[in-house]
């Protein structure tokens, strides 16, 4: 597979903000937000016009930065791609958790095959001095995100975006159907500790995603860790 560095002009690449456009609007929000929120930063390997290396330095000007966020699939790159390297290495450096989208995209023209959590593995085990998060349990993928999350003890994984949206007269199954698929995941991994509360709102509420954690057959101590407190662990706490 050629790297992204290298793809065609006619790869398919999500019309979204620009990676410095990004970050500028997540500041923003965190600043207004009164320290209740801490930003992610991101890059675009292909459609962006700002050089990997600029847009890395770019970020020294964000002290509270939470972590990185990769978005393959909606845009045409795998996790492991050379051009990500100066990403890795800068994650490591400064100890920010690497957030990497995987399984279904919002966008029709993405392309699944980048966003299998399987990619990750590789790059995972070259970069065993960086926490990987893989977004929305690898869906459908789950089993292959549990098995990453059980091989590798740098991979985490969200529960974030696992019910449908908007809601469908079959909700109810929906919800039953991803307790059990996260339940599994819980019992393959065989510990909460690397799993994290998620809900990729506003696609799913709050109370929705909070209720789907709720209904998992976990000690208490468990559920108030994939609640908060192993984000508090990976995340850190940051105060102004």
């Amino acid at each position: 597979t050629p790297p992204a560095s290298t793809a065609a002009s006619s790869s398919p690449v999500y019309d979204g903000p620009s990676a410095a456009e990004a970050l500028r609007e997540a500041v923003g929000h965190a600043r207004a937000s009164g320290g209740r929120l801490r930003p992610a930063a991101t890059v675009r390997p292909v459609g962006d016009p700002a050089p990997i290396e600029a847009t890395i330095r770019s970020w020294e000007e964000v002290p509270d930065l939470a972590a990185i966020k990769l978005f393959p699939g909606y845009h045409p790159f795998y996790p492991h791609d050379p051009v990500l390297e100066p990403v890795y290495d800068y994650a490591a450096a400064r100890g920010l958790p690497v957030m990497i989208h995987q399984g279904d995209t919002l966008a029709r023209d993405g392309l699944l095959k980048y966003a299998r959590p399987i990619e990750v593995d590789e790059v995972a085990v070259r970069h065993r001095d960086v926490r990987f998060v893989l977004c929305h349990l690898g869906n459908p993928w789950v089993e292959e995100a549990a098995e990453l999350v059980y091989k590798n003890e740098n991979v985490w994984a969200d529960t974030s975006g696992l019910l449908p949206s908007p809601r469908s007269p079959y909700f109810a199954r929906a919800v039953a159907r991803a307790q059990a698929v996260l339940q599994g995941f819980l019992d393959t991994v065989g510990s909460a500790e690397r799993i994290l509360y998620g809900s990729d709102w506003p696609l799913e509420s709050l109370a929705d995603a909070t209720a789907l954690v709720a209904g998992l057959d976990l000690s208490a101590a468990d559920r108030a860790a994939v609640l908060g407190g192993n984000a508090r662990r990976l995340y850190g706490t940051w105060r102004r």
